[in-house]
């Protein structure tokens, strides 16, 4: 049999496919290292379990492929009706059987990564729409899926932390996360230095910040609201030392 291959020749593109792939296999090595007991555990995310962080991605990208598919034919096909839906319906696959669960998210994959290699060089400039409303490149949908199966798989609890994360990846969530907190506002008098990386971000003008500071992993894990582990902080919002939350992401 001969092997197919992606139809774009955009090297940037692959390289952001080939990051998305790696991220859905460190996934699933993080997911087939649990037990079927220990799906029921607790997440990292308040109020879900493990069952729900995996429902989540496999439909996630039963979604995203639906946006491909938008992309390839031009017949609108959204990622889901309405945020209520997409809401109903992780809570219902976190009720499957460990079995469908695992299937859940094994065939969704293998879905999305055909429907991403099948899609014609030109239709990866057709706009779709993500479920926050907002008109993309199909390109995009590459990041939107990287950023979820990368994060989640730490959710999962299951010995994965930032670190583990690519920097490329971490450094354009960091820009994501500032970036949704400069559109709110909710960034003033806050300031984050990556050590490891000579960057500040945040409101850099401001005359008496709250700094926090850390290496790259330690700032994306607290800047999306993961924990304290590694960074310090500075300033007005803190309390005898104590690292303040950060604002609000998604």
């Amino acid at each position: 049999m001969v092997a197919r291959h992606d139809q774009t020749r955009d090297p940037e593109l692959l390289a952001a496919l080939l990051q998305a792939r790696r991220g859905t296999a460190f996934f699933a090595r993080k997911l087939n290292e649990l037990s079927d007991a220990e799906l029921d555990g607790d997440s990292l995310l308040p109020g879900w379990t493990r069952r729900h962080i995996t429902a989540h991605i496999g439909y996630n990208a039963r979604a995203i492929a639906r946006l491909i598919e938008w992309a390839a034919t031009g017949v609108e096909t959204p990622m889901y009706p309405s945020t209520d839906v997409r809401d109903h319906e992780i809570a219902f696959g976190a009720t499957l059987s460990p079995i469908a669960l695992r299937h859940l998210f094994d065939h969704s994959a293998v879905h999305l990564n055909v429907e991403w290699r099948d899609l014609p060089e030109d239709a990866w400039h057709h706009t779709v729409r993500t479920i926050q409303g907002r008109e993309v490149p199909a390109t995009e949908t590459v990041w939107m899926r990287s950023r979820e199966v990368w994060m989640h798989a730490v959710d999962l609890d299951n010995g994965a932390v930032f670190r583990d994360i690519p920097v490329p990846v971490l450094e354009r969530l960091l820009n994501d996360i500032t970036g949704a907190w400069k559109t709110r506002g909710t960034d003033k008098d806050l300031v984050l230095k990556v050590t490891d990386r000579d960057l500040t971000l945040g409101d850099t003008a401001a005359a008496s910040p709250t700094v926090v500071s850390g290496p790259l992993p330690a700032v994306v894990e607290w800047s999306a609201g993961r924990g304290t582990s590694g960074v310090t902080a500075v300033g007005p919002r803190t309390t005898n030392g104590t690292v303040p939350a950060a604002p609000k992401w998604i």
